[in-house]
């Protein structure tokens, strides 16, 4: 009995030691991935030229950041719509509201975990006074939002979306 439950203590502690290196692995792995990764980092001067258009091109521009649940839900619909309009004038640019200090740590590995295609740009500017009133006027500065225009529309939404509905939007875009 004793033998017995000599191993059963090897085995488990075993498996342990197994699971944190396969955790050690996975973390090397995502840090190696996160490095791969490129991000721009604008003040707010660099970014309003993406907030503006005389083209066809429908923008959709989501304010969004790792650390906001309610972003990180809905950042799968903007990576699909990504997919599903590419082609088709739309493009779909994610700003990033994370701290500078968490770029590296957070942003980056989040961005690598899950492959985003969509074009992030990090926004680094503090002086959110001054900037959140020249996206919309009634804007809260609460995220995530979202900005959707073209030469002939524009409106800022903020708000989560589900994938149906932010769909929704843009066909009265590019209607």
């Amino acid at each position: 009995m004793k033998i017995m439950l000599l191993i059963v203590v090897l085995l488990l502690s075993s498996c342990q030691q197994n699971t944190q290196r396969s955790k050690l692995v996975a973390s090397s792995k995502n840090a190696s991935a996160a490095k791969d990764v490129s991000l721009a980092v604008y003040d707010f001067e660099e970014l309003k030229p993406f907030l503006q258009t005389t083209s066809d091109t429908t923008y959709v521009i989501n304010f969004w950041a790792t650390w906001c649940a309610p972003c990180v839900k809905e950042l799968p619909y903007f990576e699909k719509l990504y997919h599903q309009y590419s082609g088709k004038n739309v493009e779909v640019i994610l700003v990033s509201l994370d701290f500078p200090n968490k770029y590296e740590s957070h942003l980056k590995p989040f961005m690598a975990k899950n492959d985003l295609k969509a074009r992030v740009i990090a926004l680094d500017d503090p002086n959110s006074n001054q900037w959140i009133p020249q996206i919309d006027e009634n804007w809260s500065g609460a995220i995530p939002a979202t900005l959707i225009y073209n030469k002939d529309k524009r409106h800022f939404y903020e708000q989560t979306f589900t994938y149906d509905e932010l769909e929704m939007e843009i066909k009265e875009f590019l209607n």
